[in-house]
Parts: C-alpha cells; sequence; structure tokens
C-alpha cells in the first residue's frame, strides 16, 4: 500500500466514525440511545438495513465463492423481496403498537417470559458467534497488507469498533451506515469498471461474459429438487423466505434497524427499498467475482491465493515438491489460456461445432488446473497440519492488492472497512439491546434509572464485543466466511421465526407447548446438522414446521394444567 492508500482509507473511515459520533452525542435516555428517538426517515432506515446485511464478509468472501462456484449463490436471495413484504404487512405494526424496544418483549406479551428468554437466547447465541465472523473479515486485510498476526490484528479491529459503537448508540450506527454504503456502493462500481478495463487488448467485455458462461460461472437458476444441492432455485424461494422472514423479522439486529422510524410508513419504506434493491446488490457482487474469474484466465493466479502460507511452506522439505507443482500450473495456464483465445476465436466464426469442441477442451485443462491446486493443498497440509486449505475469501483482495491502482486500492479496503464497521455495529448494538431489555431489566435490575440502563447498555455493548473477538480467533475453522454467515443463521432461525409465526397466527398454542416445541425443532436441526449432507438452507424449513406441529401436539397432549 502506499501513501496515498493509506490517506484515503483512514480518512474515510475516521471522517464517517467522527460524524456519527458528533451527531449523536448526549444520548442520555435509554430510548434515544437503542432506538435512536424514533427520528429516522426511510431512506436512512433502508441503507441502514441494506448496511447492516452488507458486512465485510459480502465483499471479500462473496467474489470468491463466485470465483469458484460461479452465480448460483444468488438463489439464496430470492425468497427475501416477499420475505420483506409479509414483515411489513404483519411484523412492522405489531412491533410498533406495542412499543416494543426488542422483537422478543412481544413474546412475553403473547406467550410467556420463559419463551421470550428463549428468543432472546437464541438469537445472542447465534448472533454472538456471527459476530465474531464479521470482526475475522476485515482483519484478514489488515494481516495481509502489514504482515501483523492474526489474533493481534483481530484485537485491535474488535477494539476499534467497540470503541465506535459503545460511543454513539444505535442512531450512531444508522447515520455512519447512509455513508458508510455510498463509500461501497461507489467503491463496488469502480472494482467492476477495473477488471473490464484489465482484460487484455482486443477482448470485449461481452466475449468476457461469454468465456464465463462456457466455463460454468453463470448459471444462476437450477430447478432441481436435490435436497443435498446447497443452492437450487426451490431452496431459495422455501428456505430463503424463512431465512429472511426470520433475519428481517425477528433478528434484533434488522428489527432495531426500522424501529427506530418515525413512523410505520417509514419503517415499512426501508423495508421495500431493500426488496427492490438488495437482489440486484447481491447479484452485481457476484458478477463482479465472476469477471474477476475472467481476469485471472488470461492473467496467471496464484496457484494458492494465501501467498503467505505458501511462502512458509517453500521453507519445509516439501518446498520442492510445492515449486514443480507451481510450475506445472505455470505450464497448464499457458496452455489453458491458448484453449480460451482458440474458444474466442470460435465464438467470433459462429461455428458450433468449433466451439464445442474448444469448449470442452478448455474444460479439461481447467480440469488438470484445478487438480494441480488440489494437490498443491494437499502438499500443504502435510507441511502444516493446521493450515485452512479454503482460499476463496483472499481471491478478491489478492486482485485488489496486486492489480488496482494507488488510491484505488484505498477506496476498495475502506468499503471492506466500512461494511465491517456498519454490521459490526449494527450487531454489538443489538446484542447489548437485547442483553439489557429481555434480560437485564427485566429479571436482575428491574427499577433502575434511565442513565443506569444507558450505562449498563454501553457495559454489554464492549462485554459482547469481546465475545465477538474471542469468536473471530477461532473463525479460521470455517471453509467459506459467507457460507458459515448463512449456515449458522439456517441452524437457529427456523425455530426462532417458528416461535413468531406461531405467536401471529396460531392462537391455539399457548406457551408451554410452543416452549417445548421450539426445543425439540432446535435439538432436531441440530442432530439433522451434525449427521447429514442436507443443503443448509432447508433448516430454516424444518425449525420453522418442527415448531408448528410439535406445538399443535405438544398442545393436545398436555396435561390440562400445562396448557395455559
Amino acid at each position: 500500500m502506499s501513501s496515498l492508500d493509506f490517506i484515503v482509507l483512514v480518512g474515510t473511515l475516521l471522517f464517517i466514525a467522527a460524524y456519527g459520533v458528533w451527531k449523536t452525542r448526549g444520548s442520555k435516555s435509554l430510548k434515544g440511545y437503542l432506538k435512536g428517538g424514533n427520528s429516522m426517515k426511510w431512506g436512512a432506515i433502508g441503507l441502514s438495513v441494506m448496511a447492516t446485511q452488507a458486512s465485510a464478509i459480502t465483499f471479500l468472501s462473496t467474489p470468491g465463492l463466485a470465483y469458484e462456484s460461479g452465480m448460483a449463490f444468488v438463489q439464496n436471495y430470492f425468497g427475501l423481496p416477499l420475505a420483506l413484504i409479509i414483515i411489513s404487512a404483519v411484523f412492522i405494526p405489531i412491533y410498533y403498537r406495542l412499543k416494543v424496544y426488542t422483537a422478543y418483549e412481544f413474546l412475553e406479551s403473547r406467550f410467556d417470559l420463559k419463551t421470550r428468554q428463549l428468543g432472546a437466547f437464541l438469537f445472542l447465541v447465534q448472533r454472538g458467534l456471527a459476530a465474531g465472523i464479521t470482526v475475522y473479515a476485515p482483519a484478514i486485510i489488515v494481516s495481509t497488507i502489514l504482515g501483523w498476526d492474526l489474533n493481534l490484528t483481530i484485537l485491535l479491529v474488535g477494539i476499534l469498533v467497540i470503541i465506535y459503537t459503545v460511543s454513539g448508540g444505535s442512531r450512531a450506527v444508522s447515520l455512519t451506515q447512509k455513508y458508510q454504503m455510498g463509500v461501497i456502493m461507489v467503491g463496488m462500481m469502480v472494482a467492476f469498471f477495473m477488471v473490464i478495463f484489465k482484460f487484455p487488448e482486443g477482448i470485449s467485455f461481452g466475449e468476457a461474459v461469454a468465456v464465463a458462461g462456457k466455463m460454468g460461472k453463470l448459471e444462476v437458476v437450477d430447478f432441481s429438487f436435490d435436497i443435498n444441492k446447497r443452492y437450487t432455485f426451490w431452496s431459495g424461494m422455501f428456505g430463503g423466505l424463512i431465512l429472511a422472514l426470520s433475519y428481517f423479522g425477528t433478528d434484533q439486529s434488522q428489527v432495531q434497524r426500522y424501529l427506530i422510524g418515525k413512523n410505520i410508513a417509514e419503517s415499512r419504506m426501508g423495508l421495500m427499498f431493500n426488496a427492490v434493491f438488495k437482489v440486484p446488490m447481491q447479484f452485481f457482487i457476484l458478477f463482479v467475482g465472476v469477471m474477476v474469474f475472467v481476469f485471472y484466465q488470461f492473467e496467471k493466479p496464484p496457484v494458492f491465493f494465501k501467498e503467505a502460507a505458501m511462502e512458509s511452506a517453500y521453507e519445509t522439505s516439501y518446498g520442492h515438491e510445492l515449486k514443480a507443482l507451481d510450475d506445472s500450473y505455470t505450464e497448464v495456464f499457458a496452455e489453458k489460456k491458448e484453449s480460451i483465445n482458440t474458444l474466442i476465436e470460435a465464438m467470433r466464426t459462429g461455428r458450433e461445432a468449433d466451439i464445442e469442441m474448444a469448449s470442452s477442451e478448455l474444460m479439461a485443462i481447467d480440469g488438470k488446473a484445478g487438480q494441480i491446486r488440489s494437490d498443491v493443498k494437499t502438499l500443504l497440509v502435510k507441511a502444516d497440519p493446521a493450515i485452512e486449505t479454503k482460499d476463496t475469501d483472499y481471491v478478491f483482495l489478492t486482485f485488489i492488492l496486486n492489480y488496482l491502482p494507488h488510491g484505488v486500492i484505498g477506496l476498495l479496503l475502506a468499503v471492506i472497512f466500512c461494511a465491517a464497521m456498519s454490521s459490526t455495529a449494527s450487531e454489538l448494538n443489538a446484542l447489548a439491546s437485547t442483553s439489557t431489555v429481555d434480560f437485564y431489566k427485566r429479571i436482575i435490575h428491574k427499577n433502575g434509572s434511565e442513565r443506569h440502563y444507558v450505562r449498563a447498555s454501553k457495559i454489554l455493548t464492549a462485554l459482547w464485543g469481546g465475545v465477538a473477538i474471542f469468536f473471530a480467533m477461532t473463525a479460521y475453522l470455517v471453509e467459506n466466511l459467507i457460507e458459515a454467515v448463512n449456515i449458522l443463521g439456517s441452524i437457529f432461525y427456523g425455530t426462532i421465526l417458528g416461535i413468531f409465526l406461531v405467536a401471529f397466527f396460531v392462537r391455539f398454542i399457548k406457551g408451554n407447548a410452543v416452549f417445548f416445541a421450539a426445543l425439540i425443532s432446535e435439538i432436531l436441526v441440530l442432530v439433522l446438522f451434525y449427521t447429514t449432507n442436507i443443503g443448509y438452507l432447508w433448516y430454516n424449513l424444518i425449525g420453522l414446521v418442527g415448531v408448528g406441529i410439535f406445538g399443535f401436539l405438544l398442545q393436545v397432549a398436555l396435561p390440562k394444567r400445562w396448557k395455559a
């Protein structure tokens, strides 16, 4: 990184953080600190909701996922627009009518205290783990750029986010997210056009897209009914719908973003903004990753994108074997590049037989390159058994650092840091809100002053920041960060949503039945997760349906004194 990159990066982050703290200084009431005084308009709400979900993981991991697997991941979001319409019609009016601080307060008014605490507890477990992953993502960047120890970097990044979040509260989170999303949108557009600009002379954008298609990277929709496939149209529509309903409707990190609206109409408009723009944004980020893939068909990529790990392995007894494999990879890459040029010439002539033959030859050579990468990973594990061989989270970062001009590098790193700050701040703020309102204020200290609860919320924010840092230090155990967050959510979200949907629509089922049904459903999901290979989005549906079925059966079967 150059001095210009540091100026762009540090200047952007400090300006946004300082602006948020200055604009929200002096909040002394719990309503002001946790709900921003209900002062936000729909535009700020919409950007805040989007920024909360679009963490640094989105911009680090999603392009790498597209590089490896193509566009299929976008199917995860197919159910999201419908989910946001349902939330706007059903959830938001109830939350506003009850004037709740957290979504889980509603569960006590409908069922009982233990059901409220179960819902809040499941949220705290799931979101506490996820917050660790969102802290880990930007730490990768700093440790890679500066060569720092990863755990030390996690600690420093986590402390920075804690200070920012504790100082400003919910309104500071939402205000800064407007500017963070602005930086993110500009930065990703710049990245896209820079990738296109880097294509070899004579290769058009249309030809680049055609090459991506021939290499299987543009297969967006899969109508397969195979439940073992992670991404299909059906898993996205049904599992994705339930995941989005639970995330946006019951996850406090999102509920808190639209409960700060001036009124119901502003909150609904903020969610409709996301219903319209979220899927196209996710499609665009994946498409950037596909274009990076095409770029690396003309410019030799590293045989393994964690280049620091490769350098360490070269110093071991396996160094000569790794060097031989890298040389073979270089030869295969040259062969593949020639094959791609042959394919492009065939596409220009329009002869289908030539196109088919060139495509088959290209895929065979690409398979050879993939096998060499697999062999390299096997050797790396022999050299260091503790190494994580999944390197797709480093693909986009490697492209940024090696091929973009100074200044643009700083801007794109600011994009990733802005996303990390916005998402992590929302998560810590929501974790503290739930801990304060649903546990501390409700059970431990019921009659404190407003200033006391604001102080408690700030302390709990800092404590949850510490928990996030701890989990971040073990995030290297997961394969792909964006998948890890969705898998983690899918394990818990179906059960949480099941509790809420029973509360909204099934008056027959009471507190005891739904409480035990939720416990049984969550245990079922965890058993299936550890013993089967079901696509993870289906866990949302299993948890949801389990709460409904077990709740009905228990309500019928429980002794009369337990039915209330």
